[in-house]
């Protein structure tokens, strides 16, 4: 989850890291995974419910016995959200640890800044939740679990003009964020080619807390839909003073919203009612490995699994199944067993693309009271692949 990078940085760039796994130099019976994710700081949400979904796929493998007897042992790693930390973390757990396979990251600034250490050392790298496209230039052993920033803005301007039947559309996103930016542009070109009109394009800064003035301009031009791309805690912020205008319209977002329950879900929330936003599965499925995973960790974690702990959950699994296949935890052996991945699981059936780049649907989501809590309900399947 999450920016869209259009240069690499080498050695940094910028918002989270997360997971990397190899077989223990000291115990042959230990498969060690080391772990780099915002266990603190703005984006603590994120990494933390991506670790329990992790957990949990690694005590549901060792319990069923591991790979020909080993047992996976998680490390973890708080990165903070900062590039720097992550680039430390990496080395610490590649030259400490003796790590050879990684999942991580979460939001792809943070995830950038090691994609090109780990293409150097041969390191295979997964990131559960980096969706800029820039994550997985650096090279071929770098794969990603999540979609792309072009199809999930893409996704969310079909959304609104074809499941909503927005005419037009006015957008409020945050200039200095190529996540924010990257979304924007896609669901302009997706809405547009669709009929859409595009009446209004306000931009802030990161940082910003008062955005009345832009959604004045909003108001003023009586939009259908309101796409808001950005991170949750921006959102929230937003939409209160959105709703606050007086502007009731529908409300379209990307998979940054995914945190709003968490962060609003006992203090009302009312402000992103009628609030939609393109994610990676919906908790309330009927796919049996859907409702067999919320169970799951619903018994383990006493609450509902977002898409950030159902992206860490398939990684895992991912992986694991790699590791099957090729018979080693040799990276080279690994990446190539990664690359013919063709199965289904929480986040839908997955293969790959000549990018090592998911090919599969977004989910929308609708954020709805539920006994007088903020909660989120399936509501769409949207697909722009062909």
């Amino acid at each position: 989850m999450k920016k869209r990078i259009k240069s690499v940085i080498v050695g940094l760039a910028a918002i989270t890291a997360f997971a990397l796994v190899s077989c223990s130099k000291s115990d042959g019976n230990t498969i060690k995974i080391g772990g780099v994710a915002p266990l603190s700081g703005q984006y603590t949400e994120y990494g933390l419910e991506c670790k329990k979904g992790i957990d949990l796929a690694f005590e549901e493998i060792n319990a069923a016995g591991g790979i020909n007897g080993q047992q996976f042992e998680f490390i973890c790693e708080d990165d903070e959200g900062v590039p720097a930390k992550a680039v430390n973390a990496y080395k610490k757990l590649t030259t400490q640890n003796g790590v050879r396979l990684m999942i991580g990251s979460l939001t792809s600034g943070v995830t950038i800044a090691i994609t090109q250490l780990a293409q150097a050392n041969k390191v295979v790298q997964i990131a559960p939740a980096a969706t800029a496209v820039a994550v997985t230039d650096a090279g071929n052993y770098i794969f990603r679990t999540c979609y792309t920033d072009p199809f999930q803005g893409k996704v969310g301007g079909k959304f609104a003009a074809e499941n909503l039947g927005a005419k037009t559309a006015a957008i409020l996103y945050d200039i200095g964020n190529d996540y924010s930016v990257g979304l924007m542009e896609n669901f302009v070109e997706e809405y547009e080619s669709l009929g859409g009109k595009v009446i209004a394009r306000e931009s802030y800064n990161g940082g910003d807390k008062d955005f009345n003035a832009q959604l004045t301009k909003i108001k003023a031009a009586n939009p259908d839909v309101v796409y808001l791309p950005d991170y949750y805690a921006t959102v929230a912020l937003i939409a209160k003073q959105l709703r606050a205008q007086g502007i009731d319209v529908p409300i379209v977002g990307a998979d940054g919203w995914d945190g709003l329950v968490g962060l609003l879900g006992s203090e009302g929330g009312d402000e992103v009612l009628n609030g939609y936003y393109s994610n990676h599965y919906a908790s309330d499925s009927t796919e049996s490995s859907v409702q067999n995973f919320v169970k799951a960790f619903w018994e383990k974690y006493n609450e509902a699994p977002n898409s950030f702990a159902a992206l860490g959950y398939d990684s895992a699994y991912m992986l694991r199944d790699a590791i099957v296949r090729a018979g080693s935890t040799d990276p080279e052996k690994v990446r190539d067993a990664l690359e013919k991945t063709d199965g289904s699981y929480v986040t839908g059936h997955l293969t790959f693309d000549e990018h090592h780049n998911p090919v599969k649907s977004a989910v929308m989501i609708k954020l709805v009271k539920e006994n007088g809590s903020l909660s989120t309900v399936y509501e769409a399947t949207v697909d722009v692949n062909n």
